[in-house]
């Protein structure tokens, strides 16, 4: 189809105008990301520590043991995305869990993101009120805090006992992303046989004024909050990561495209334009 010059002209300046916006929504993921990566990392050494104090108390007190009750009712936390432009980053996580509770009967999810709620949803589970995703590292303490609240809640609701999973996307290797689900309550096996096998490298044997009941449930209160504090935290820089490859081929795409438009014609020489022109 025959197009005017006034109309590859609009087109022109339209793909440009939106090579513009996809430029910026690139450099706004880089940005993004590097304080929810530094907050992952924070976080993940406060974990350490805190694993370490449950050495302590194992040294102490004796070898970890947590078993899990069949009828304990099990807790997910699915973290996911509110703003878009990441692919099916929310569907990955949603069918995760679809194949996690095949076999599973009572349960509750607990989602962070209204888009992670409808694909868990439109995946056809249910889940409860989603909380906002934080629009800042600032907010993560803030979403974590009404977590480890809502947690302690559902808790209490349930003498028989409960489990918390988390459901999340994690970094790998080449800048690749996959959805995990991470155990956290009871603590997994491959924790306890972790602090067992760990050797005790100070040179003075670990001591607590404390009741032991009092002290492992300010560390495993400690433990859930700092994986909930890392999941969430690693949510938002997998998320940045996603949107940043996917502008990164838009941009590209973008940029081929306009290097085989149809350059604007030269215009024609005088000498050749009609008679009418000059009058």
């Amino acid at each position: 189809m025959t197009q005017t010059l006034e109309s590859l002209i609009r087109r022109t300046e339209a793909m440009q105008g939106i090579r513009g916006i996809v430029h910026t929504m690139k450099t706004l993921s880089a940005i993004n990301r590097y304080p929810y990566e530094q907050a992952a990392r924070a976080i993940n050494d406060w974990r350490e520590t805190i694993l370490d104090g449950l050495q302590a108390f194992a040294k102490t007190h004796g070898a970890l043991t947590q078993s899990e009750d069949a009828r304990a009712l099990p807790v997910i936390v699915a973290f996911g995305s509110d703003q878009g432009l990441c692919g099916n980053y929310n569907e990955i996580v949603a069918q995760t869990l679809v194949t996690h509770l095949a076999t599973r009967g009572q349960h509750i999810i607990l989602c962070i993101g209204a888009e992670m709620q409808d694909a868990i949803q439109g995946a056809g589970l249910k889940t409860e009120r989603a909380l906002m995703t934080p629009a800042s590292v600032d907010g993560l303490g803030r979403v974590v805090s009404h977590l480890v609240t809502r947690i302690d809640a559902v808790r209490a609701a349930h003498p028989q006992g409960i489990t918390v999973m988390l459901a999340f996307t994690e970094r790998m290797a080449h800048g690749q992303q996959t959805a995990v689900l991470r155990q956290v309550l009871p603590l997994a096996p491959d924790v306890t046989k972790t602090l067992s096998d760990r050797q005790w490298t100070s040179r003075s044997l670990p001591y607590f004024d404390m009741a032991p009941t009092a002290i492992l449930s300010a560390l495993m209160r400690h433990y859930l909050f700092a994986n909930l504090f890392y999941a969430c935290a690693e949510a938002l820089v997998t998320e940045n990561s996603a949107r940043f490859a996917r502008m990164q081929q838009a941009e590209k795409t973008l940029m081929i495209s306009l290097t085989n438009w149809p350059q604007r014609p030269a215009p024609q020489d005088s000498q050749q334009l009609p008679k009418s022109c000059w009058m």
